[in-house]
């Protein structure tokens, strides 16, 4: 697996504890000992960065959703659909912790792994608010079209 392939596949790891921990109503340490019980085929790499991002995300969990809750607009943070809702704390969580991963990279890869796990009008929707939050936390970013490659 490639360096590009071993990260999204660590983001979309992060995500699944988040709605793990999110769904289960579970303790973050909880969650992590679980979730790896099944999964020894993931690498160290793989898994490290996962861990980092969930680590982030749980850790800064209320100034995440606060963001989140500020950038979408009419949508409660309870009324999203899970997926959706962790999948823009991993990258939420990114975007805070980690400044040297471009956040286009960031958003597109929520967006990626968004086609796999949510719907087809999640896109549009997680594009924005990721998009505002990046605008946020790195103010010297332009803004996004919204329009890329294979949407």
């Amino acid at each position: 697996m490639s360096a590009t392939g071993r990260r999204r596949k660590s983001r979309e790891l992060a995500m699944q504890m988040l709605f793990q921990k999110d769904v289960g109503a579970q303790d973050a340490d909880h969650v992590r000992r679980v979730f790896w019980e099944t999964r020894e085929d993931v690498d160290a790499d793989t898994r490290g960065f996962s861990e980092d991002l969930f680590r982030m995300a749980t850790s800064r969990e209320e100034e995440i959703d606060r963001l989140i809750q500020s950038h979408s607009v009419n949508w409660r943070l309870s009324r999203m659909p899970a997926v959706d809702r962790n999948l823009l704390r991993a990258a939420t969580a990114e975007l805070l912790g980690f400044p040297d991963t471009a956040a286009a990279v960031v958003i597109d890869e929520s967006l990626e792994i968004a086609r796999r796990y949510s719907t087809p009008e999640s896109i549009n929707f997680l594009n924005g608010v990721l998009d505002s939050i990046s605008r946020e936390i790195r103010p010297s970013l332009p803004p996004r079209s919204g329009k890329r490659t294979g949407i």
